[in-house]
């Protein structure tokens, strides 16, 4: 069995933490996918490209009124899909030569799991262990459990950017940040969108008053579905249709017919995969590892951070999480907590959404005092532009 100094589960944040400090250190990092984790590959990062290409072509929309008259010829998605991963497949690819070439990592390019205590099985039968381990393997898009849906093979946002080509109509499952930016990217660039989601709102997550108005400027654009679930899912010739029905059971009388389907109902950690429990990690009810300021597990020697251990999901916590472990490895006698007091967070949608800190509903239920202000966009300079 192969010993190492450190190893690193999953190439997104975690990647960032060997640097010249962990030279004499000899290290191992797993990583089963595609190299850089989620935000690179099929996160924030490629997602946001996608937003400023669907921002220039709804702006064309309602431009006379403006004394523009715009409008777009034609959507070559072969020519804009390409353009965005012809500069992120080339970082990534760049990202595992980088490691691959370092005199003191090894890169295991496969699933890993515990077998044991500090003792991962790699998919190619071989065991290695380690002293130390940073556990930052992500999380996965859920697909429901409805009849007939897994069998439609739907798409996720790790699937869906990379289509062949644009479909005439898509539903999309879910009502939270990825099928808000994901309804404005298809809907700016033509596509018929129907969003089917379980909540009355949109964006739920948000303060009451903002999930509101955005709910209702989506319903001018979009097919909004609230209040309904999946009951069926089926294959249609040359597409699939849903059928629908209310928090009681009740059906609807009309099912929804797309050619598209992207199931964007929300992720969960990875560590079911990686079997964490075999070396003893506790994990939350919900599948997130325990992890304390430090981004300490309750295994000595074994951190975590990221979608494995936070309730965030997002990229800018991981990295905070990741340069607090960092530094933790390098001086455990005077260890720093990563502060998630302030966790900022945007949704790339139309119109564009960011917070900071509790919402409303969230202070009132903890019978916090606070000062609130609303102030319509409409009031001020730009928004009478």
């Amino acid at each position: 069995m192969r010993h190492h100094d450190l190893i690193i589960v999953g190439t997104g944040s975690g990647n960032s933490i060997a640097d010249e400090r962990f030279a004499d250190l000899d290290v191992a990092i797993i990583e089963e996918g595609t190299f850089g984790g989620t935000c690179l590959n099929v996160g924030c990062i490629p997602t946001k490209m996608f937003v400023h290409t669907a921002d220039l072509a709804a702006g064309t929309r309602g431009s006379s009124r403006f004394g523009v008259d715009s409008h777009v010829d034609q959507v070559r998605w072969p020519d804009l899909r390409d353009r965005i991963f012809g500069r992120i497949d080339p970082i990534a690819e760049a990202g595992r030569r980088y490691r691959q070439t370092a005199d003191n990592i090894t890169l295991y390019a496969e699933r890993a799991c515990f077998v044991g205590h500090k003792q991962l099985r790699l998919a190619s039968g071989d065991t290695i262990s380690g002293d130390r381990f940073v556990l930052a393997a992500g999380s996965r898009a859920v697909i429901p459990d409805v009849p007939g849906l897994a069998e439609l093979h739907p798409h996720t946002s790790d699937t869906v950017m990379r289509i062949e080509e644009l479909p005439a109509s898509m539903a999309i499952l879910g009502g939270g940040i990825v099928a808000a930016e994901m309804a404005h990217v298809f809907g700016s660039l033509g596509v018929t969108v129907t969003v089917v989601n379980r909540s009355p709102g949109l964006l739920r997550a948000e303060d009451g008053d903002v999930s509101a108005r955005f709910t209702e400027l989506a319903g001018a654009k979009w097919d909004l579905r609230l209040s309904r679930v999946v009951a069926k899912a089926e294959a249609t010739d040359g597409g699939l249709r849903l059928h629908l029905a209310d928090a009681l059971g009740l059906p609807d009388p009309v099912p929804v017919d797309v050619d598209m389907l992207l199931v964007a109902t929300g992720r969960v950690p990875n560590s079911d995969t990686l079997h964490v429990d075999k070396t003893g990690v506790v994990i939350h009810a919900d599948g997130r590892v325990v992890a304390d300021a430090h981004q300490r597990t309750t295994v000595e020697g074994i951190y975590a951070l990221g979608d494995l251990s936070n309730e965030w999901q997002l990229k800018h916590v991981a990295n905070l999480e990741a340069r607090a472990v960092q530094h933790n490895l390098l001086h455990e006698d005077h260890p720093v907590e990563a502060d998630h007091r302030f966790v900022p967070h945007a949704v790339f949608s139309n119109p564009q959404v960011a917070g900071v800190g509790h919402t409303e509903e969230a202070l009132r239920a903890s019978n916090t005092p606070y000062v609130s202000k609303t102030q319509p966009y409409a009031d001020i300079a730009y928004g009478w532009a």
